[in-house]
Formats: C-alpha cells, structure tokens, sequence
C-alpha cells in the first residue's frame, strides 16, 4: 500500500509544472548583471538559493497531501478518518438492543425435597433522544421438611412473586433525561396479590464511560413521584382477604456500575418511597451483585437482595432478604 501511495504521490509531483525562470526570479538576471563585486554576486546568489528551497518544500508538502489522499483511497476509506468509522460503529452498537437473561435453580431430592427457581431478564436500547428499558424477574419455591420413613410431608410454599417494569426517558441533554414508569408486581407469600405502579420523574446521568481496557462506569440518579395501588389478600396459611391500600410520595433511586476489571462487574440498584398517601410508610429496596464473564457472553453472578416495608400486611415481617447465585447470558 505504501508503494502504491508512493508512486501516485511522485507521479502528482512530477507533473506539477515548474515556473519559468522569467517567473521564478525577474529581477535576478539584471541584479546579477549590475552586481560588479564579489561580495553583490555572492548575495545575489544566496537569494537564488533560499528561493529555489522555498519552491521544493511546498513541493515537499504537496506530495506528502498527494500520498495521504492516495493511502486513503487504498484502505477503503476515501474522505473518511478512522476515528469517524469508529464513533459511527459505537454509536450504531449504542442504539441496539442490550438484552440480558439471568437463571438460577436449587433442586434437593431425598429425605428432604426442595426446589427453588428464579429468573431475570433486562433490555435496553439507548438512542441520540431516548432511553427505553424493560426489566422482568420471577421467583418459585416448594420446599418439603425431612420427613420419618412411613410418614408423608406435603411440600409447602416459600417463595411465588414476579415483576415487569417499562421505562422510557426523553433526554434533554446527555445527562438529564425525563421519564415515565409503569409496572405491576406481585408476592404471595407477603400477601400482595398485585401491586400496580405508575411513576414520572427527572433522571440525571452523572457519567457512562468505558475505559480502554473494557471497563465500564456508570452513575444514573432518578428524583420522581410514584403512585401504587396494592391489592392484598392472605394465601398462607389460610386464606384471607385483607383491605387494600394505595402508596404514593417522592421516589429517590440509584444505579451504579463499575467494571473493577475487565471481567469482574460490581452492581447496586437501590430506591427508597417516602408514602405520604393515607399512613406514613417507608419501602426501601437494594440488590447488590457481583458478576464474573466466563465468556465474552455468559456470566455468573451473585446478588444479595434487601426489601423493607415499613408497614407490611398483617401478620407479615418487615424485611426479606435474599442471596442468590445465577448464570447470566447477555444478547
């Protein structure tokens, strides 16, 4: 390739057309005709050379643009840097879809039995104006306690709840995006037969980089106000319908990563709702994990989760905790 752009760049400058002597320098012949001492020739002379030097380095310069034009055209890339091919490529990866799946499951058989499922599954897709995010999860246990040979345990329920949340910002800048929210969840085992969420709110992007070695930071701030309505009803131990309540007040949350190598991922998501509808109420909600890419793909992660309920259904503790190991696949 460098050939090549060598043999244009000689080509272009040797058909640039040399300027006449006439033109080059006029007044030269005459200067040296009226020069009558050794010293007026000598300058004379000079001249001519610091003038002859000038013409060859622009000439220098013209062949070295030729080259560089010509070098372009043999890579591909006619007009177009290198650094603007790759900023078109990240931007296009940026407005893709960024889907992850997560799987995790316990199964003990025998003189105990036990089987535990849980998933996950989060998609977003960035553009220039907007941010689109969709996050699901599930939860299914039984377990059996050890039971005496000729005697049968029925196997009880420990854990029924899933979630789906849609979330799309309008970004006004590139750190500060407004948002709308709206989801539905549900948990059994607390009594919650649905709860409906609607939420709007302000979100500040403090920083979303990635460093040259693949490491990854981000911060995202939300300030919004969120309304819930909860439907509650007792499956266990017996069933019970029990009154509904409604949940509305400032929602405070974070999210936060950061690549502590290029294949060890630490992440926090945490909200606190202030309720200020009917009874004061706190819900306080932070899932803490830590991933490990095994490929360039697969994962495996591990996430100790908190909820508190300042006021939860009769009969029903205030916080539940979590830890939980999976396998995560990203898309």
């Amino acid at each position: 390739m460098l050939s090549a752009a060598l043999l244009i760049a000689t080509s272009l400058q040797a058909q640039t057309p040399a300027p006449t002597p006439a033109a080059q320098e006029p007044a030269a012949p005459v200067a040296a005709a009226q020069a009558s001492t050794p010293e007026e020739r000598a300058a004379v002379a000079a001249e001519r050379a610091a003038a002859a030097a000038e013409r060859a380095a622009e000439a220098s310069v013209r062949a070295a643009e030729a080259a560089e034009r010509a070098a372009g055209v043999i890579a591909g890339a006619p007009g177009a840097p290198a650094a603007a091919a790759a900023a078109a490529d990240e931007k296009k990866k940026k407005e893709e879809w960024d889907i992850t799946l997560g799987l995790g499951l316990i199964s003990l058989t025998g003189n105990a039995s036990t089987l535990t499922f849980s998933g996950l599954a989060s998609a977003q897709r960035t553009t220039e104006h907007w941010i689109f995010g969709i996050r699901g999860y599930g939860n299914y246990g039984r377990s059996r306690p050890p039971e005496v040979s000729g005697d049968e345990q029925e196997s009880q329920l420990v854990a029924l709840n899933a979630g789906l949340e849609l979330r799309g910002d309008r970004r006004f800048t590139q750190m500060l995006s407004g948002y709308l929210l709206t989801g539905a969840e549900t948990d059994h085992v607390k009594s919650v037969e649905s709860r409906t969420i609607g939420e709007g709110g302000l979100g500040v992007l403090w920083w979303d980089e990635k460093k040259k070695d693949e490491r990854e930071s981000y911060l995202r701030t939300d300030l919004a106000f969120r309304y819930a309505r909860e439907t509650r009803f007792q499956y266990y131990p017996s069933r019970l319908d029990l009154p509904d309540v409604d949940l509305g007040g400032p929602r405070f949350g974070v999210a936060f990563r950061y690549g502590i190598t290029k294949d060890v991922l630490f992440k926090e998501d945490a909200e606190v709702l202030l309720s200020v509808i009917g009874d004061s109420r706190v819900l306080v909600n932070s899932q803490t994990q830590l991933a490990v890419n095994l490929t360039e793909a697969l994962s495996l992660g591990v996430s100790f989760l908190v909820k508190h309920d300042s006021k939860p259904p009769e009969g029903k503790v205030a916080t539940d905790t979590a830890l939980a190991f999976n396998f995560q696949v990203a898309l």
